[in-house]
């Protein structure tokens, strides 16, 4: 069965870090780009991050660069989400989900390049 699963979820303080992972089970991850996605109730989902199947190339969304960090082990089929300085509006479930490709390209916020998804981890950021 395929599946993605997130984890290192949780409560942190203003400024405080935390790593989320997404593994990959019943399909091996080396041949994927992964994305990084979170939503808040009552908005969409947007795009976070993205890495490409060998790591050569990532992307950010513009309010997490240079405080998140992608990165992936595909010998375990884990790909990670280092996430430092984190801010009350980072409050919000993040999903994983593989591309339909090996490649990240700038508009990897678009879903339907996306084929599986994970159920997602909550982030609670407080003040």
């Amino acid at each position: 069965q395929v599946q993605l699963v997130e984890s290192g979820g949780g409560l942190v303080q203003f400024g405080g870090s935390l790593r989320l992972s997404c593994a990959a089970s019943g399909f091996t991850l080396d041949s994927y780009a992964v994305g990084w996605f979170r939503q808040v109730p009552g908005k969409e989902r947007e795009g976070v991050s993205c890495i490409s199947s060998n790591s050569g190339s990532t992307y950010y969304a513009d309010s997490v660069k240079g405080r998140f960090t992608v990165s992936r082990d595909n010998a375990k089929d884990t790909v990670y989400l280092q996430m430092n300085s984190l801010k009350p509006e980072d409050t919000a479930v993040y999903y994983c989900a593989t591309a339909i490709g090996p490649l990240c390209y700038s508009d990897y916020e678009d879903e339907p390049m996306y084929d599986y998804w994970g159920q997602g981890t909550q982030v609670t950021v407080s003040s």
